[in-house]
């Protein structure tokens, strides 16, 4: 049968001439993986770039297609890891020792900080003499060289609680180790005498 009309080459397509869910996605033009499908200012389709790990999807208001950014909200806590323990630690040295509270965690974000609450009790037996408490990382001490807190023993084996917090921004993903330790100036320190529970809390906090 001979065709009587407009040339079809020449006739446009419209949505009517289109059925429902005909084209597949194998039919759709290529694209980069991650990217996403927007529109322009003009109604025009185009493509979102793909973000990083941790970034989220922001709006830039009408006329321009999202984008992917770090989020702006953080502080939310994303994990806690704890431990207790009842060991007593003791000694004479001028350098920091290890105690019995270390434990590991591994962060899900490059940008997440790692809050570190140690709780104890420090003393010292010798008058005029410092017990120092100092939290490290890997084995790296995150105080100064005097540690974090400690106790100064002006009248003879001054014994108190100890509690030892420190932020910490560790740029990882890797398992990491924080531990307690103490040192002394002189006499001898101890960390947890007779027994107590004391208890090492790490919290992974959104950057």
């Amino acid at each position: 049968m001979a065709y009587i009309g407009s040339n079809p080459a020449n006739k446009p397509l419209t949505s009517s001439d289109i059925t429902d869910s005909i084209v597949s996605l194998p039919k759709l033009s290529t694209g980069t993986d991650g990217n996403l499908i927007t529109y322009d200012a003009s109604g025009n389709p185009v493509a979102v770039a793909t973000g990083s790990d941790g970034q989220v999807l922001t709006s830039t208001g009408a006329g321009s297609p999202p984008v992917f950014e770090a989020s702006a909200v953080g502080g939310k806590i994303l994990q806690v890891v704890n431990m207790t323990s009842t060991t007593d630690t003791s000694t004479t040295s001028t350098s920091f020792v290890v105690t019995a509270l270390t434990d590991t965690i591994t962060p899900s974000a490059t940008s997440s900080k790692i809050l570190i609450i140690a709780t104890g009790n420090v003393n010292n037996t010798t008058q005029y003499q410092w017990t120092y408490v100092t939290i490290t990382k890997g084995g790296t001490n995150l105080g100064a060289t005097a540690g974090m807190t400690g106790v100064y023993s002006d009248g003879g084996d001054i014994h108190a609680p100890c509690t030892t917090t420190y932020l910490d921004a560790p740029n990882s993903t890797s398992e990491l180790t924080y531990d307690v330790r103490i040192k002394v100036t002189g006499g001898t320190g101890k960390w947890n005498q007779h027994g107590a529970k004391i208890s090492l809390t790490l919290m992974e906090i959104s950057g």
